[in-house]
C-alpha cells in the first residue's frame, strides 16, 4: 500500500463497533496518545455514531491505532461524503486529484465494496451503487479476489432498527487502510482458555482496559487482584511484561475446584503462566504471588508503567484481607509453622479503593495509568462518588450497565505528580460517599435491588458479579 507522504488535505474515517459505546472514545484517544497525537474530530462529530471523521493524522497513525483497537472495525482515507449521492459525487470530484492518482493508474488493480449500517441491500442494489460511481477516474483493472487497493461506499441509516429511513442519513466513500482487532475477542475468548475462574474478565474488555492504560511494548504491568490473570493475558499480547498478586492461594496456584462445567478439580497445569503459554506470550510472564493488597510487599523503588485491575465487589468473590479484630499471639521465635493459615477479616470497598489509589500514586511511573472497575448502585450514583487522589488525574469514566439498578464504571487515571507527605485520600471518608463504606455495603444494595424486582443475580462469566 502506498503511504500518505507528500499528499495533502487528508482526513480519515473510522468505522466503529456498536457495542461498549462508552469505551470507544477513551480507547481511540489513548491509542493516539501513544503516537503523541491528539484526537481531532471533523465538524458534526457525534460520539454515538458508528462513523467518526478525524483530522490531523497520517496513514501511519491510523494503522497504529487499528493494530490495537478492539472498538474500531475499519479505517479509511476519506475521499468524499455527503447527505445524498449527489452531494457525495460533488465532494469526491473536489478531492485533490494528486491524492487519488497513486491508487488509480493503469497498472493498479482495485475493487469497490458497499457497506450499509442498519440496513441490508440486495445484491442488485449494491451493483447499482457501484455502477453509479462511474465518474471516478479509475484506469486500472477490477480484481475482486486480490486487489491492490480496496475502496468502500458506506451508507449510514441511523441507529434505530425500528425506524430505518428509505434513504441513508449520510454517505461516505474512501480507500480502505486497515481493519481493527475485533478478531481478538474471538481468538482470546475465555471459553477456550486453559485456566479460568468464575470472574475471569471477558477478552474484549480486557483488551479495552489494556488500551485505556496505554500498555506498550516492554512496559511492566501489575494487577493487585490478579485472579485467573485475564488482564495479564491481554497486556502480554501487546508486548508488556506482566505480574500480579492475589490473596487467594488456590487461585494463584491453580488448586481446588474447577470453574468449568463437568470438571470437578483443576488440573495440574491450570494456572496463569499456562494461559500465557497458550497464546505464545509466556516470555512476558514475570510472576504472580499470594499477597494481601492491603499490605503491599513492594519496596519503595518498585515502579510499574501501568496498574490494571478488577477489584472484588463482594458479590461472587469475598472481599477479605489478612488480620483480625482479636489479639493474635505471635510465637516467641517470631515465625509461624508451615501449616499456619493467616486469619482474615472484612476488607471494605472504601478501603480497597483507598489502598489501590495510594499504592498507584507511589508505584506508578510518572505518566503511568491506573485502570480499574468501580461498582455502582445506579439510583445513588453521581460523578463525585469516583475516588480521587491528588497525584492522579481522572482521564475517563465509562459505564457498563449490568442491570436496571447496577453498573460498573471503568475508571482510568494518570499519575501527574509524586506523592508528598500531606497527600492522602480523604475523599472516601466523606459521609456523602457511603456506598463503599462498611463491609458488604455494595453487596446489600445489589441484592436489595434484585429482591425488589424478584429477579435472579444478573452476572456472566466476565466478572459482572465480582
Amino acid at each position: 500500500m502506498a503511504a500518505s507522504s507528500g499528499r495533502s488535505c487528508l482526513q480519515y474515517l473510522l468505522h466503529l463497533a456498536q457495542d461498549n459505546l462508552d469505551f470507544r472514545l477513551p480507547e481511540i484517544k489513548a491509542l493516539l496518545a501513544l503516537r503523541r497525537k491528539a484526537f481531532r474530530p471533523c465538524e458534526n462529530f457525534r460520539e454515538q455514531s458508528p462513523f467518526w471523521c478525524l483530522d490531523g493524522l497520517s496513514e501511519e497513525d491510523v494503522r497504529s491505532v487499528m493494530s490495537r483497537s478492539v472498538c474500531a472495525k475499519s479505517a479509511f482515507e476519506l475521499w468524499g461524503h455527503g447527505q445524498t449521492h449527489s452531494e457525495l459525487r460533488t465532494s469526491i470530484l473536489n478531492y485533490p486529484s494528486e491524492n487519488m492518482r497513486p491508487f488509480m493508474h493503469k497498472d493498479s488493480t482495485y475493487r469497490i465494496n458497499v457497506y450499509t449500517f442498519n440496513k441490508t441491500l440486495v445484491f442488485a442494489d449494491r451493483i447499482k451503487r457501484i455502477d453509479a460511481m462511474e465518474y471516478l477516474p479509475f484506469e486500472g483493472a477490477v480484481n475482486l479476489k486480490n486487489p491492490e487497493h480496496i475502496f468502500c461506499l458506506l451508507e449510514d441509516y441511523g441507529t434505530d432498527p425500528n425506524n430505518i429511513p428509505e434513504q441513508p442519513n449520510y454517505i461516505y466513500f474512501g480507500r480502505w487502510i486497515a481493519d481493527g482487532q475485533r478478531e481478538l475477542i474471538r481468538s482470546y475468548s475465555v471459553k477456550n482458555r486453559h485456566f479460568i475462574g468464575n470472574t475471569s474478565m471477558d477478552a474484549g474488555l480486557s483488551f479495552i482496559m489494556a488500551n485505556h492504560a496505554k500498555v506498550n511494548e516492554n512496559d511492566l504491568v501489575f494487577d493487585p487482584f490478579v485472579g485467573t490473570g485475564s488482564l495479564l493475558v491481554a497486556c502480554s499480547h501487546f508486548g508488556a511484561y506482566v505480574c500480579g498478586t492475589d490473596i487467594d492461594y488456590n487461585t494463584i496456584h491453580g488448586k481446588g475446584r474447577s470453574s468449568r462445567k463437568n470438571q470437578k478439580w483443576r488440573g495440574p497445569d491450570e494456572n496463569i503462566r499456562a494461559n500465557l503459554r497458550q497464546y505464545g506470550t509466556e516470555k512476558m510472564y514475570v510472576d504472580v504471588m499470594v499477597s494481601d493488597a492491603s499490605k503491599p510487599v513492594w519496596r519503595n523503588a518498585a515502579l510499574f508503567d501501568a496498574i490494571i485491575t478488577d477489584p472484588p465487589y463482594g458479590i461472587r468473590e469475598s472481599t477479605r484481607r489478612t488480620g483480625s479484630h482479636k489479639d493474635i499471639v505471635k510465637p516467641p521465635d517470631g515465625s509461624y509453622a508451615d501449616s499456619h493459615v493467616p486469619v482474615s477479616q472484612a476488607y471494605h470497598l472504601s478501603d480497597i479503593f483507598t489502598d489501590l489509589l495510594n499504592f498507584s500514586a507511589h508505584h506508578l511511573t510518572m505518566g503511568g495509568r491506573l485502570v480499574y472497575w468501580l461498582p455502582v448502585y445506579r439510583p445513588e450514583y453521581c460523578e463525585e462518588m469516583v475516588p480521587l487522589h491528588p497525584c492522579l488525574s481522572l482521564i475517563s469514566n465509562c459505564e457498563q450497565t449490568l442491570s436496571s439498578h447496577t453498573s460498573r464504571r471503568l475508571i482510568t487515571m494518570e499519575k501527574i505528580k509524586e506523592p508528598e507527605e500531606l497527600d492522602s485520600l480523604a475523599h472516601l471518608s466523606d459521609p456523602r460517599f457511603s456506598p463503599y463504606q462498611g463491609h458488604n455495603a455494595f453487596r446489600e444494595k445489589y441484592f436489595s435491588g434484585l429482591n425488589k424486582r424478584g429477579g435472579k443475580e444478573d452476572v456472566t462469566s466476565d466478572g459482572h458479579g465480582k
